[in-house]
């Protein structure tokens, strides 16, 4: 009859060995090979989970990061309006304020989400970095315990070999295969329910995870869109007629115009200065004229009177 031993070597049994013996012989051999596959699996399964785990942990990580830092670039964004407001005229300066107030507000939310979405999703994933670390350390242990079950069976194999006859070497080499078969059957029934609620567990934190993040990003989302409204609102409200008045008004003083209608007076064209100098030069001519007819018209007079005298 022939077994196969854990270095994958066939051993003929020996034909001196009792029922007993060979029953258990061929009994433990198809359970342990069965049982590395099995642990085999769990290894692959927790190495899965470490390494996605983490991953997903330093994107989500960075994605808050990113998020905080957004929220401290929105704060310097809202002083610089809070500063610029203060500048403008007064519609302007009352609609920039008034977003600048939403806007802020809603940098209070997003402080809110990124303290949530620490919580709710980068805590859990971080965690499984202990869990990881304890499941491997259940896994190493039935790992040893097997490696002690192998390490057993190939003593009692060589003790056969080398004393088939000596019984009470052979007995004891038993006995210790059997208290380390046990052993490992023990600690690989623990690490299977172990496992069994390692994979439970992962898919209800999982779910829980994401469920968070989705919730959370709604939740802000939601309130942003709220407070955007409002905000564009806001702009919108400004009256941009009423501000290009007060522009106007603070450019022009009152007497403005007096002044103004002063300036036009004194500064016309050159062709009307040329006009009123050719009307101005005729007056004084038509003035200068008059008197010249006069003195004629005297000497005149005078002349006809110096006639009538010589007549007379």
């Amino acid at each position: 009859m022939l077994v196969i031993n854990p270095n994958g070597n066939e051993l003929l049994l020996n034909h001196n060995m009792k029922t007993s013996e060979v029953i258990f012989v061929i009994h433990v051999f198809p359970y342990w090979i069965f049982k590395d596959n099995q642990t085999r699996q769990i290894q692959d399964a927790v190495s899965n989970v470490e390494k996605h785990f983490g991953e997903l942990c330093q994107i989500f990580a960075g994605y808050v990061r990113k998020t905080a830092r957004l929220r401290d670039k929105a704060d310097l964004l809202v002083n610089e309006i809070y500063a610029y407001a203060a500048t403008e005229t007064p519609n302007l300066k009352v609609g920039l304020k008034n977003f600048a107030d939403e806007f802020s507000r809603l940098q209070d939310y997003r402080q809110a989400e990124v303290d949530r979405l620490e919580a709710k999703v980068v805590e859990p994933l971080k965690s499984y970095g202990t869990i990881v670390k304890l499941k491997r350390d259940d896994l190493k242990a039935t790992l040893t315990a097997k490696n002690r079950e192998a390490k057993q069976l190939s003593q009692l194999e060589k003790t056969r070999q080398r004393n088939p006859s000596d019984r009470h070497i052979i007995y004891q080499a038993e006995s210790e295969l059997q208290r380390a078969s046990l052993d490992a059957t023990r600690t690989t029934r623990q690490l299977e329910e172990t496992i069994d609620n390692f994979e439970k567990q992962k898919i209800k934190d999982i779910k829980n995870i994401f469920s968070e993040f989705i919730t959370i990003e709604m939740l802000f989302h939601g309130k942003a869109l709220e407070i955007y409204t409002a905000a564009y609102q806001n702009i919108q409200n400004i009256d941009e007629n009423e501000d290009l008045e007060v522009f106007r008004s603070s450019l022009y003083p009152p007497d403005y115009q007096s002044r103004l209608d002063i300036v036009r007076a004194n500064s016309k064209s050159p062709l009307q200065r040329t006009g009123s100098l050719k009307s101005s030069l005729k007056t004084v001519q038509i003035s200068n004229s008059m008197p010249r007819k006069e003195e004629d018209e005297e000497e005149e007079e005078d002349d006809e009177d110096d006639d009538d005298e010589e007549e007379l």
